[in-house]
């Protein structure tokens, strides 16, 4: 049943038989994270980054029905050029998608699932969906936390969105008993800049000791899922106290324009793009990059964690 509705591409169905590292990509990043033709151009910076650190790449997404993991070219160019008009796909969306036959570019929640059932264990995408700022009032929590507490698949990131509430992200983190590891580093990354005020649970300096903390926990039958969180270089990174001003008024413009929900991250980052004259942007892509080659290299090791 699982193969009539999710079609791997014959080089990832490959690469999994043989337990080569395969590297799980989200679709909406290409959708509604970057303006076209930059997504585009990004989605394949990203496919050759992790090619040439020894894993092959998988965009998951969802077009007319069919859940494609491992799209190539002429998809991902669909994707990026119709974003406007393709909805987001998180966990509640998948089924009606599918039975309606309709495009969906899958956020990290759904990415992380659909990884999970093809049997990919990392994941690489840009930033965590988190808990919103005035969540208190709103309760709006991204569905990305839920799924990293019930699904076994890692996730690579440059740490949550810098435009949620950190400090309630990782508290909600630790409610669903997400371990979260900063790769060289204790502090959390806050996606534009390498530092916050929070911290992660473990610092660990070597993607092999990542690949083994992950594959313990999958032994040890712990079904939840792990956040791994790289910083981004410090030579492209937005100091918090430059960033942060940004932040606050482009979430000011949302509330007054009554922007909520699943369509505030992207109308909010649009925001911060205008104000930073596009250098939110820029290292944006450059982290989603780095992020890419840390994932490769940690799912190579995790291969090799397999193969023991």
């Amino acid at each position: 049943m699982l193969n009539k509705h999710i079609k791997l591409s014959s080089e990832v169905a490959a690469a999994l038989d043989a337990n080569k590292p395969v590297v799980a990509l989200e679709s909406t990043i290409t959708a509604h994270g970057m303006p076209y033709p930059q997504n585009v151009e990004t989605a394949m910076t990203v496919d050759k980054i992790i090619r040439e650190n020894g894993a092959i790449p998988a965009v998951i997404g969802i077009i007319k029905g069919e859940i494609i993991v491992g799209m190539n070219r002429e998809q991902i160019e669909y994707i990026g050029k119709n974003g406007a008009s393709i909805g987001k796909a998180s966990r509640r969306d998948i089924a009606a998608m599918v039975a309606g036959k309709l495009d969906g570019a899958t956020t990290c929640a759904a990415t992380s699932l659909i990884a999970s059932m093809a049997g990919i264990d990392v994941f690489c995408t840009g930033g965590l969906g988190g808990v919103h700022r005035g969540a208190e009032h709103s309760f709006d929590i991204s569905a990305d936390l839920d799924e990293l507490g019930m699904t076994q698949t890692m996730i690579v990131c440059a740490g949550a969105k810098a435009i949620l509430d950190l400090p309630k992200t990782m508290e909600y983190l630790e409610t669903k008993g997400v371990t979260t590891i900063g790769f060289k580093t204790k502090c959390l990354p806050a996606f534009f800049s390498s530092e916050s005020s929070c911290e992660v649970d473990y610092r660990m300096d070597s993607e092999r000791e990542i690949a083994e903390t992950f594959h313990m926990q999958k032994e040890l039958g712990i079904k939840t899922g792990m956040l791994v969180c790289v910083p981004v270089q410090k030579e492209y990174e937005i100091p918090a106290c430059e960033i942060n001003p940004a932040i606050e008024s482009a979430v000011e413009q949302a509330e007054r324009a009554g922007i909520r929900g699943k369509e505030s991250t992207p109308y909010i980052l649009a925001k911060v793009k205008d104000i930073t004259n596009g250098r939110s942007l820029d290292t944006n892509i450059r982290l989603v990059c780095n992020n890419a080659k840390t994932a490769a290299r940690i799912a190579k090791e995790l291969c090799k964690c397999n193969e023991r």
